[in-house]
């Protein structure tokens, strides 16, 4: 009986909390939305933050809390481990803001979000090459950050993916040798000579 008491009485509060939220959502004060954002993000409910902020950044453009709105919504993001989102976002604030209170964390973290998303070797590395390059740029112009062994370190880690998936290809073609009357062996040699280079 008591259990029962107890189980209900936590319910109705997360009813109620949910209905708060969702009225806070439907609300039409921007203020009360912005001070909520930022309770959230202090207690790292991040998808409520997005949720709240998605809707503030059209409002705040051009206005001094802009910048701010920008980098909590990428770093919500990132928190989220949504990285394709976080390193837009992320971009658009160190384009939009390029001498900006973030703009060096920004461009960390837009290159660490790419670095984060880089997929398996036997994948395509589309992802792995944006990393590369936004890590690389974050380097020529923040060339004696503390981040630096960071993002050194992330860089090697990203070439022998590389590496690795050029090995790969060399095999994929050793192995299928003169399948369907096919020279391999050649693509594999080619394949290897570009490696290389």
């Amino acid at each position: 009986m008591k259990r029962n008491f107890i189980i209900s009485l936590l319910l109705g509060c997360l009813l109620v909390s949910c209905s708060d939220y969702q009225k806070l959502l439907k609300s039409t004060d921007y203020e009360m939305k912005w001070n909520k954002a930022n309770e959230y993000y202090e207690q790292k409910k991040y998808q409520r933050v997005i949720d709240l902020l998605e809707e503030l950044q059209a409002i705040h453009k051009g206005t001094d809390r802009a910048e701010q709105t920008l980098y909590m919504l990428a770093n919500s993001y990132f928190n989220r481990k949504d990285y394709i989102s976080a390193a837009s976002y992320f971009e658009t604030y160190y384009k939009t803001y390029p001498k900006g209170t973030f703009t060096e964390d920004c461009r960390f973290l837009s290159g660490k979000a790419a670095y984060l998303n880089s997929p398996d070797p036997r994948l395509t590395q589309e992802e792995t090459y944006k990393a590369i390059e936004e890590l690389s740029v974050f380097l020529e112009f923040y060339p004696n950050t503390d981040k630096k062994e960071q993002v050194v370190k992330m860089l090697n880690e990203l070439q022998d993916k590389l590496v690795y998936k050029q090995l790969l290809n060399c095999r994929l073609y050793y192995n299928l040798g003169d399948y369907m009357a096919k020279n391999n062996y050649l693509s594999c040699i080619v394949t290897a000579t570009n490696a290389l280079v």
